[in-house]
Formats: C-alpha cells, sequence, structure tokens
C-alpha cells in the first residue's frame, strides 16, 4: 500500500470538500498579518504563543512543513518572513497559492514527502513550522532527522502532534457516545482495519493514518538534536467525547542544538 500516494490523493479529496484544514485565511487576516498582529495554530484550537517566535520574524526563512492549506503559511509571509511550504498535497499548496497572488504575498511551494526532504540543503531554515500531521506517515522518527538536517544551528521546530491515546478508543463507538477501548498503541490503519476496509478507504480516498508513541514524538525529537523548549497540550474545542477526560493534542517548541 502506497500510503504517500493515498493521503496525497485522500487531501486533494479533503480540499474538493472544502475541510476545515483546507481553507486558505481571510484576506483581513493577511492585512492584520502585514501590520504585525499575526498568530497561528499548529495543533487545533489553541494559538501558538507569540514568546516562542523571535521579536520579529521578518526576513527569517521559515519552512512550514506538511503544511498546505494557506493558513500558517500565508500568515508568516504577510508577517514578513521567507516561506517555503511543502506537502504531499498539490491542491492543498495550491491554496498557498491563491493566497499568496490574492494577497500579493511570495511562497514558494514544494510537493514533497515530510520523510524525505532530499529537494531541501542541510542547515538552510531559521525555523520550521509544523502542524498536526505526521499521523499521516508510518514512521515519525525520519521527520525529526530531516527537520534537524535542513534547520540551522540554534533554529527552532514548533510542532503539533497527536496524544496517541486519541487512537485506542474506536471511533464509531465515539460517535454513538461510548468511549471503547479497542486498539493497541503504536496504533496503524493497515494494521487494525480489516482488507475490505482499506479497499474501502482508498475507494473513498480516505487518509491512512498512525498513532506514533510518545517516546517516538517526544525522544523522538530529542534524538535527532533537538532540545525541548516548550509545550502545550489541546482538544478539539469540545466537539469529541473524549474532550470531557483529555487533551488529545500536543504542541512543542523545540531548539537545534
Amino acid at each position: 500500500m502506497d500510503i504517500i500516494k493515498q493521503n496525497s490523493i485522500a487531501w486533494d479529496q479533503k480540499v474538493e470538500d472544502g475541510a476545515t484544514y483546507t481553507k486558505p485565511v481571510a484576506k483581513e487576516i493577511i492585512e492584520k498579518s502585514k501590520t504585525g498582529d499575526w498568530e497561528i495554530t499548529v495543533t487545533t484550537v489553541r494559538k501558538v504563543p507569540r514568546g516562542w517566535f523571535p521579536d520579529s520574524i521578518k526576513g527569517l526563512k521559515i519552512l512550514c512543513l506538511a503544511s498546505g492549506g494557506g493558513q500558517q503559511g500565508p500568515v508568516l509571509a504577510a508577517a514578513g518572513a521567507d516561506v517555503t511550504v511543502v506537502d504531499m498535497s498539490l491542491k492543498q499548496l495550491e491554496q498557498d497559492k491563491y493566497v499568496a497572488t490574492r494577497d500579493g504575498l511570495n511562497i514558494t511551494t514544494i510537493q514533497g514527502n515530510m520523510k524525505d526532504l532530499h529537494f531541501l540543503e542541510e542547515d538552510t531554515y531559521d525555523m520550521i513550522i509544523h502542524p498536526v500531521s505526521n499521523v499521516f506517515v508510518d514512521d515519525v522518527l525520519p521527520v525529526w532527522k530531516e527537520a534537524a538536517r535542513v534547520l540551522k544551528e540554534g533554529g527552532i521546530l514548533i510542532a503539533g502532534f497527536t496524544n496517541p491515546l486519541l487512537y485506542i478508543f474506536d471511533d464509531e463507538a465515539e460517535m454513538k457516545g461510548k468511549l471503547e477501548v479497542k486498539h493497541k498503541i503504536p496504533y496503524s490503519d493497515l494494521e487494525a482495519l480489516s482488507k475490505e476496509k482499506l479497499e474501502e478507504f482508498r475507494k473513498n480516498k480516505q487518509t491512512f493514518e498512525f498513532g506514533h508513541t510518545l517516546e517516538d514524538q517526544i525522544q523522538g525529537q530529542i534524538d535527532a538534536g533537538f532540545v525541548i523548549t516548550g509545550f502545550y497540550e489541546d482538544d478539539f474545542g469540545g466537539t469529541r467525547l473524549l474532550d470531557n477526560h483529555i487533551k488529545t493534542f500536543i504542541a512543542t517548541r523545540a531548539l537545534k542544538k
């Protein structure tokens, strides 16, 4: 099963369907960002603390990794950064191009796999913004290693990711108001779903997802050469049953040693 190809097609479909994380930011947000009044998310609801960024990002080279959709990249470009957006979905990248054309921004877009950034030179970027997206690759460790490779020494990685606890429970049961423990962690759709269900996902252009361990998510960053300097949690904003019990998203700020 070609995971990257499937998830690229699935995210193209999400753009067609107008899913939340495919909707470009409004022109008004870009105009505010140009004045220095800007904010972004890398999880679901909570904004990244401004203290996680330098006082000014003007002129900084920022890589928005697996971050298409016309959201983080355009805001940061409007605030003065030199932005490159990498995403596996061409239609997600088209959203960034749309905002760039609409609002007069300079954004470089590249279709690529977050696990293999061979097309980017090492020690190039001052910052990487990596919103919740590594659930769409089967192994997260190469993502951290590639991030460390392309960041300059002292560069900042701001990453959002899923608490694997989310994948323990049966989705269909939760939608019916029940929390039913069903899966093990690390989680893989390829292992947990039947052949028939996987084929249904493929035909319906649905994403394949993976619940990585906290060790791979956090210690994986440390092993790749990062020092964790910030941490917060987030949830679905009260729209999921699990929100009543625990937050299921995490954001970290890390420095490349």
